[in-house]
């Protein structure tokens, strides 16, 4: 796949994501699900639970992914060369889950700098509106951090409950994905997902993120 073309990274800017971007045939997603399905079966605490957190170490599946050409010469087109793997979470909602995630930013607590990096997330099942796929909203990156308050809402999928406040839901955007599709999304565009109220289960696959070789941690330092 070529690099992104012109359009496709203006829209980015502008909005702070792009999808969807076409990675991998049906088929192959399908056997890759196939895959994962199967280390569930046979090695279930390698891809559940905590060990959901940067699967791509332990799994070469998830590593095959995250280094994939295709994936990487577009998140080029945004970030430059020099690309490393920041970090990786599976994304799972079983049927009928009442598991969400609540309206946050990445930037705001991966504490990376400078702000050259890129969240991809890579649909595994078909994503869609009935069984929770990500909402975005448009160009709310432009105005940078913004607060969160901890909710610590049960249900709620993020660690805290952390939600940005006052969000326009009429004004954000449902990110739908065929399986083998991509999306990227910009570290200050405030995005979430609701509930799996359907009876099939929304697998995605984040890379989280995609950082340059001249991003570095700015949190837990100690300056003297």
């Amino acid at each position: 796949m070529p690099n992104l073309p012109k359009e496709q990274i203006d829209l980015y800017n502008r909005d702070g994501f792009i999808a969807p971007i076409d990675i991998y045939s049906r088929e192959e997603a399908a056997e890759l699900r196939q895959q994962l399905e199967g280390l569930e079966a046979s090695h279930p605490e390698s891809v559940t639970g905590r060990n959901r957190n940067n699967v791509h170490y332990v799994t070469t599946l998830f590593d095959k992914i995250a280094h994939n050409p295709d994936i990487l010469d577009a998140v080029e087109s945004l970030i430059g060369k020099g690309i490393l793997v920041g970090g990786t979470t599976l994304f799972i909602k079983e049927p009928e889950q009442r598991g969400f995630i609540s309206w946050h930013q990445d930037g705001r607590y991966i504490g990376l700098e400078p702000e050259n990096w890129v969240t991809a997330w890579l649909a595994l099942s078909d994503v869609t509106t009935e069984n929770g796929c990500m909402y975005m909203w448009p160009g709310s990156h432009l105005e940078g951090a913004r607060e969160h308050l901890d909710t610590y809402d049960e249900e709620n999928l993020l660690t805290r409950g952390q939600t940005v406040q006052n969000v326009p839901e009429n004004e954000t955007i449902p990110i739908a994905l065929k399986a083998g599709q991509l999306s990227l999304h910009q570290p200050w565009v405030v995005h979430g997902s609701g509930h799996n109220s359907s009876k099939s289960r929304r697998i995605g696959f984040a890379i989280q993120s995609y950082i340059g070789t001249n991003a570095d941690s700015v949190y837990g330092k100690i300056f003297v």
